[in-house]
């Protein structure tokens, strides 16, 4: 069998606001710390270029026509994958394991302070007949649904979801790329503001702009470019629907992307063998949701165990160590490359202050308002 393995690393930022770069200069930063990471010449050595990216987040049209020079890819094979870095990842993965590539590029960035009218943009993934013309307002109405249907099917409070608030907010103290982060307690988040009833204003990612680029490399070249590399033991995705109205509400999609990259890891008991995890939690509640997906957690018992610090850092299962978007902010699709990069960092053991003991990871994300469409990584050293 074929293994593949992430033998370079490197992003740009994070950061709440980058006016003196474009998305190009963050991403050949991002380039250039993972070809040196890797001690590769991309114009020599790499097979092909995977990059992410929303053609509306962007502003423009055919996106991939715009990524090979930055990545040291023109005249290399070039696709963009309209969607987030974990499932680029997958497609790196592949391109290896088919024997299409060797060293193949996965990229992912956000410029999300280039964008003006935020909310609108969201709206354009909202079915046009039925919720995209309800209260002309911003589309966050749907997580509060979301929220309220969740929280009332599972019997959590409002205080389990501040206490994610502040422990990822916590956690990104020791992150210093993590712009939002924040001495917080769980009573701070629920005197909060609510935005959109019951969701408040702290239960809610801001947006960041950054880079991700991964070096993927087959298994007896990684090994030469890096004697210790960080193994991608399996990748899984999964779109649970694509209408609102018959979505389950409790993240099937990851839970099925979840049982698809743990059987390729082998991966029998999430809950005993997973060291490390880097979850979704653009809104407070998803992390929840996605604990109980990833199998972390049985359904239902998500609070008591955040209470006693299970997910804490120093905890059975740390859980966003990174701070998670809740301090590092939205990066859009290139979310899921900052759990991923986290997860290789933790395996690597160069996460600084906040590096926990790890042997095996897994990253996931979803890809936001309105979908119910996931993706999932497990990383080991």
């Amino acid at each position: 069998m074929v293994r593949v393995a992430v033998v370079g690393a490197g992003y740009s930022g994070f950061n709440a606001n980058s006016p003196d770069l474009s998305w190009k200069e963050i991403t050949y930063e991002a380039a250039v710390r993972a070809y040196e990471d890797a001690g590769i010449n991309p114009r020599r050595d790499i097979d092909a270029v995977v990059t992410c990216a929303e053609d509306f987040w962007e502003g423009f049209a055919i996106f991939d026509e715009f990524c090979p020079d930055q990545l040291g890819g023109v005249l290399k094979p070039t696709f963009t994958v309209t969607a987030d870095f974990l499932f680029g990842l997958a497609n790196g993965v592949m391109l290896i394991k088919s024997g299409l590539a060797e060293i193949a590029v996965v990229e992912a960035h956000s410029k999300a302070s280039d964008i003006l009218t935020f909310g609108n943009v969201v709206k354009f993934a909202y079915d046009p007949v039925w919720l995209r013309p309800v209260g002309r307002g911003h589309p966050f109405y749907l997580a509060a649904l979301e929220k309220s249907y969740y929280s009332n099917l599972r019997g959590y409070c409002d205080y389990t979801y501040a206490e994610v608030v502040a422990k990822n907010r916590k956690n990104g103290r020791l992150n210093p790329d993590a712009p939002y982060s924040a001495d917080l307690t769980a009573d701070d988040v629920l005197s909060s503001e609510p935005l959109f009833y019951p969701l408040r204003k702290l239960e809610i990612a801001e947006r960041s702009d950054g880079a991700v680029v991964f070096v993927l490399a087959k298994g007896d070249i990684a090994r030469e470019l890096n004697p210790e590399p960080v193994w991608i033991d399996g990748v899984g995705w999964n779109s649970e629907t694509s209408n609102y109205d018959t979505m389950s509400f409790t993240a099937v999609y990851a839970m099925k992307a979840a049982e698809m990259a743990y059987d390729m890891a082998g991966i029998e008991n999430p809950a005993k063998e997973i060291d490390v995890a880097e979850v979704d939690d653009r809104f407070a509640y998803k992390e929840v949701q996605h604990i109980e997906a990833l199998k972390l957690a049985k359904a239902g018992e998500v609070d008591e165990l955040l209470e006693s610090g299970y997910f804490g850092r120093k905890g059975e299962i740390p859980v966003n160590v990174s701070g998670g978007s809740l301090s590092v902010g939205n990066l859009l699709e290139a979310t899921g490359a900052q759990k991923a990069l986290e997860i290789v960092l933790q395996l690597r053991g160069e996460a600084g202050r906040r590096q926990v003991d790890a042997e095996i990871g897994v990253a996931q994300v979803w890809r936001y308002l309105p979908t119910a469409t996931g993706a999932v990584a497990v990383f080991s050293r």
